[in-house]
Order: structure tokens, then C-alpha cells, then sequence
């Protein structure tokens, strides 16, 4: 998963993609890096969610533009707008079911 290195560049991420998971690290996190291939094999099923990853201990301010309070933090947007959000320990099973519905929807339109 390539990284953002910069608040402004995740906002433009957001919003020039339709499809869109950021996640939220931070270099020091051991569940963060355990949960980090999760994510990644669950990409695989859906080619058009577009993901990229943004350390908040590198890029602080991001942390108060995203209102994260805990890592790892996953927030999925369709259309610049956030439809689901969930942090610190995550269920793949629940993330996944969470993101087909939004994707199934969205290929139906």
C-alpha cells in the first residue's frame, strides 16, 4: 500500500477518487502492523477501492483532520464522503462485510 506523506495530499486523494480507504498508523504500532496485510489481501476482491496509508506520528495534523484518537484507524469514503469508519481492533470479517455492501451498491450504479 503506497503511503501519503502529507495532509494535503490525502484530502486530494480523497476527493479525486471514487472509491477510496485510508489508513491510519503510526510506525511504532504493532496491531497496525499485524492488521496492514489484512487490509491489503481484502483489496484484492475489490479492484476498483483505491488505498493508501498515512502515518499520523509523521503526519500529525492529520490526526486532528481525520479525528483520530487510536491506530490503527481504517476510514473508507465513497465520493469524498466517509461512510465507514473503525479503529484500534478491528474485525476483518465486519470491515469486509461493511465495504462489499458499499462496493455492490455502488457497481450496481
Amino acid at each position: 500500500m503506497d503511503k501519503l506523506y502529507s495532509l494535503g495530499d490525502a484530502k486530494k486523494f480523497i476527493k479525486q477518487n471514487k472509491l477510496v480507504i485510508l489508513y491510519i498508523s503510526t510506525s511504532n504500532c504493532s496491531v497496525c502492523h499485524a492488521l496492514l496485510p489484512k487490509i491489503e489481501e481484502m483489496l484484492l476482491d475489490y479492484p476498483e477501492i483505491l488505498a493508501k496509508k498515512i502515518d499520523v506520528g509523521e503526519v500529525t495534523e492529520a490526526a486532528g483532520e481525520f479525528s483520530i484518537f487510536t491506530v490503527p484507524a481504517v476510514i473508507f469514503y465513497v465520493e469524498g464522503k466517509e461512510m465507514i469508519r473503525k479503529a484500534r481492533f478491528i474485525s476483518m470479517d465486519e470491515l469486509e462485510g461493511s465495504v462489499s455492501r458499499y462496493y455492490e451498491m455502488i457497481k450496481k450504479n
